[in-house]
């Protein structure tokens, strides 16, 4: 389902942004009306790109802002003494999505961006490291960088990442908010759900970021940050992803990005070439075993593969048996280029491989092929430079330019979209369900340890009363009796606050007898508990 096309949030209530780009809001359960006065193509699917223009301010924002500039110089823990208590004990931890896609963002600012696996820890270990983060992740790939956060404070967590994401790609943070969108809690949930669907990418359906979903979960198992509630997301994620191929079967006819690259190529030849044009494949990574393998589908049975070494080579021919695949290393790379008609790149190399100077002294293809060689650079960061659009003799097209290639088959897409779109609301409200349960365990910790003072302190009473001389048997025997009767009072209580399917009682009854035992006990959230999180977080960036 195309990003662009159909607008909705749960950021509501009141919205308003401030100065720097900031979108606030009161609730997470409303929509967004359409009448904030805002371009749309600032818009995206349940979010809002940050838009540094608009003027909107309310007075509470004004507060939020004089008090950031005040407490710049002290502590987190400060700041949350000097602030807005209720703010922060009226709500739970958020889970918070700040990102761009190719639906927001042009690939010279996602490449940027972009992170490599090898450093994914490091990320998530940095924001972490922020005063309002308690949980990370980065789903970082060719066509999105999103970072999923769990905030104590979702409006501060969410100026905490883009400042992050700001330092760490060198883009200034008013140009960044402009392509930015944000989405919290539910519509975070639903937003990574479709991400893994498929429904979220430029080829509706494809299979490969669900792949990609699954490695963000593998990297992040043993990471200090990749906690509880973000690991239980992604893993849903995975679920619903399988659950939308396996009941839609929307992944037939749909086409990966490496498929859709390869029919651009083929749409640009003239058609009596497709079958005879030299194909020259860089990169035998995964997008460049795919490239080999569409091409393979279409017909080709020839081609050049340049790669650092000739083991990835070797073991696709041999899973390609029949199919004549010529290995060259990268210092043959040039001349390759030179006896090529087609070009597809899928490295995973920093810096471009081919520049203007590189190309233009490259001999023209035949007038059968068209007279153009084509490049198709499927690679973020890109492999060939911008510059060689300059070349005559040459096309450039990068992932940017696979658009065109999605439109085959499009109404039975998105029929399948509305069918998966059911899947994941169902699968959203389960989420929920399972995170709501999570509400219950301070209560039940913080019901048995008022029961445990109570008892403590009864106890010392007692004790008191009969004297020193009491014998060490008497003690430990009166000790066990006071535990017994505690013990046997909460079973009741404690059993009704457990939500772990081992018994009928519904979601919704146990949160009930939770609110129930929070206002009998006066359990309600604390300041303090909140002070000890934010005391946590100090001491960790201080280590």
């Amino acid at each position: 389902m195309a990003a662009s096309t159909s607008f909705a949030t749960s950021l509501a209530g009141v919205q308003t942004i401030d100065p720097q780009g900031f979108l606030h809001h009161k609730s997470s359960h409303a929509r967004f009306p359409s009448k904030l006065g805002m371009k749309r193509e600032k818009f995206v699917h349940r979010g809002l790109a940050f838009n540094p223009k608009c003027e909107i301010v309310s007075e509470v924002l004004v507060r939020d802002d004089k008090m950031d500039s005040r407490a710049s110089s002290v502590s987190a823990l400060e700041q949350l003494k000097t602030s807005d208590v209720d703010r922060y004990t009226k709500e739970r931890s958020s889970i918070v999505v700040v990102g761009l896609s190719i639906h927001t963002a042009p690939v010279e600012m996602r490449e940027k961006l972009s992170i490599p696996e090898a450093e994914w820890p490091r990320a998530i270990g940095e924001l972490c490291g922020l005063n309002h983060i308690e949980e990370a992740a980065v789903l970082s790939t060719c066509n999105r960088m999103e970072i999923y956060v769990v905030a104590l404070s979702w409006h501060r967590g969410i100026r905490e990442v883009t400042e992050w994401m700001a330092k760490t790609s060198g883009i200034p943070a008013s140009e960044l908010r402009q392509h930015l969108f944000l989405l919290r809690d539910n519509d975070a949930t639903q937003h990574l759900f479709e991400v893994s669907a498929g429904l979220d990418s430029l080829v509706l359906g494809e299979g490969q970021i669900l792949a990609q979903v699954k490695q963000v979960v593998k990297v992040g198992q043993g990471v200090v940050g990749f906690g509880r509630n973000i690991s239980g997301l992604f893993k849903h994620a995975i679920t619903v992803g399988k659950r939308v191929r396996t009941e839609t079967n929307i992944a037939s006819g749909a086409v990966s990005v490496s498929s859709a690259a390869v029919e651009l190529a083929l749409m640009k030849l003239p058609g009596s070439s497709s079958s005879t044009a030299r194909m020259l494949v860089i990169g035998a990574g995964k997008m460049g075993k795919l490239v080999i393998k569409h091409l393979v589908a279409k017909g080709c049975t020839k081609m050049v593969v340049v790669n650092r070494s000739e083991e990835r080579v070797a073991a696709i021919r041999e899973e390609l048996k029949g199919i004549e695949i010529i290995y060259k290393p990268l210092s043959e790379m040039l001349t390759c280029t030179a006896d090529a008609d087609v070009v597809f790149t899928s490295t995973a190399s920093d810096a471009p491989l081919f520049f203007k100077e590189d190309i233009e002294v490259l001999p023209p293809v035949d007038a059968e092929v068209g007279g153009l060689r084509l490049f198709v650079d499927i690679s973020v960061p890109r492999n060939v430079g911008s510059c060689v659009t300059d070349v005559n003799t040459a096309r450039l097209y990068n992932v940017d330019d696979l658009k065109e290639v999605v439109a085959a088959n499009k109404e039975d897409r998105n029929r399948k979209a509305m069918e998966a779109q059911t899947i994941i609301i169902d699968e959203s409200k389960e989420f929920e369900a399972w995170r709501d349960s999570l509400e219950t365990v301070p209560t039940i910790k913080k019901l048995r340890t008022l029961v445990e003072g109570i008892r403590t302190a009864e106890l010392e009473k007692c004790f008191s009363k009969m004297g020193d001389d009491i014998p060490k048997k008497t003690r430990r025997a009166v000790d066990d009796l006071s535990r017994g009767i505690v013990n046997k009072i909460l079973h009741g209580p404690m059993q009704h606050l457990r939500c772990d399917g081992s018994d009928k009682r519904t979601l919704s009854e146990t949160l009930e007898n939770m609110h129930a035992l929070n206002r009998m006990f006066s359990l309600e959230t604390e300041i303090s508990v909140l002070e000890q999180k934010i005391r946590a977080k100090v001491e960790q960036t201080q280590k």
